[in-house]
């Protein structure tokens, strides 16, 4: 089945780009969550129309995706957690903790840019890479410290 996306999708493409994909996945998925839409004439036609609009919204919103990435860059956080024998950690970071820190810092970040593969579980610091574009990112560090 054809079909146009109306946002980016990591690993199948960009807004405005007709995609031919199994029929399940297109309606079950990408038309269900507003990612996409069916592929007719009219639809085409609509789309050429709006696209040197989209563009330009594209690129101004990488522009600053850029920006904020130049500025988290600076970004420390610190969580304390309570430790038990053996500095074992009570309880863990995660993609919901790295948000409201940075949103604590100014930054509005989406829970979705967080790239974190599991939760921080440790005592240290850590690097975690927060994806605002597809080819545009930034690390911070991230520290966990032991609650007094």
């Amino acid at each position: 089945m054809k079909v146009i996306l109306k946002s980016d999708i990591e690993k199948l493409g960009n807004a405005g780009d007709i995609k031919n994909v199994a029929r399940g996945f297109a309606r079950n998925y990408l038309i269900a969550r507003g990612m996409a839409t069916e592929a007719t004439p009219a639809a085409i036609a609509w789309f050429e129309k709006g696209k040197e609009r989209r563009e330009k919204a594209r690129l101004k919103a990488l522009e600053a995706a850029k920006e904020t990435c130049e500025k988290l860059a600076a970004v420390s956080l610190k969580f304390e957690r309570k430790v038990g024998d053996g500095g074992k950690l009570f309880g863990s970071v995660g993609r919901a903790d790295i948000v409201k820190g940075l949103k604590k810092s100014g930054y509005d970040v989406d829970k979705n840019a967080v790239i974190l593969e599991a939760a921080l579980k440790e005592l240290g610091e850590s690097e975690v890479e927060i994806r605002l574009a597809p080819d545009v990112s930034a690390k911070i560090k991230v520290s966990v410290l032991a609650q007094n």
